[in-house]
């Protein structure tokens, strides 16, 4: 290692590259969650609870469907009705993984994962849930949402060999 770092900064910034993607669906899916609270937080102050939680699901979601599309699979030139389409299909995705949620814990928690962690009763199933349906949503978006579209092939410019030949 050199004295001022630069190898391993060399290093790290070689897995930021690597790994952007990941990293940036990391980092704005905490901010997601961040979004969803404040807007639960706030929306309190007005409604009840489920149309608050139901309300800051959808802003959330909307916010996760802009970042993820704009930052992290970097989709910005797109027609309005393929935003459309990306749009309808990430809210189902996210819908789909929902169901997963829902259903998934208290399967998780029948089959013996009802352990508890800082006194949260299923913690352990939470846990592993949560991480299934982060993985589950990253691929909805990365292979069918976000999909990078086939480059079209080039058409060759024709050529007129008699002329080349002159």
């Amino acid at each position: 290692m050199m004295p001022d770092g630069s190898e391993t900064s060399s290093f790290k910034n070689k897995y930021i590259i690597k790994y952007k993607e990941q990293i940036l669906y990391i980092i704005f899916g905490a901010a997601t969650t961040l979004v969803n609270w404040l807007s639960y937080t706030l929306l309190l102050f007005l409604f009840s609870l489920t149309i608050s939680n139901a309300v800051a699901w959808f802003i959330s979601v909307l916010f996760a469907f802009v970042v993820n599309k704009l930052y992290v699979f970097e989709r910005k030139e797109t027609s309005v009705t393929e935003t459309a389409k990306e749009l309808l299909l990430f809210f189902l995705a996210r819908i789909a993984t929902g169901v997963i949620e829902i259903f998934g814990l208290p399967l998780l928690v029948y089959i013996g994962l009802n352990q508890e962690i800082f006194g949260i009763e299923g913690a352990v199933a939470k846990i592993i849930i949560s991480v299934f349906v982060i993985i589950a949503n990253y691929i909805f978006s990365k292979f069918i949402i976000f999909r990078k579209q086939k480059a079209q092939q080039p058409v060759p410019d024709r050529i007129n060999r008699e002329t080349d030949v002159q």
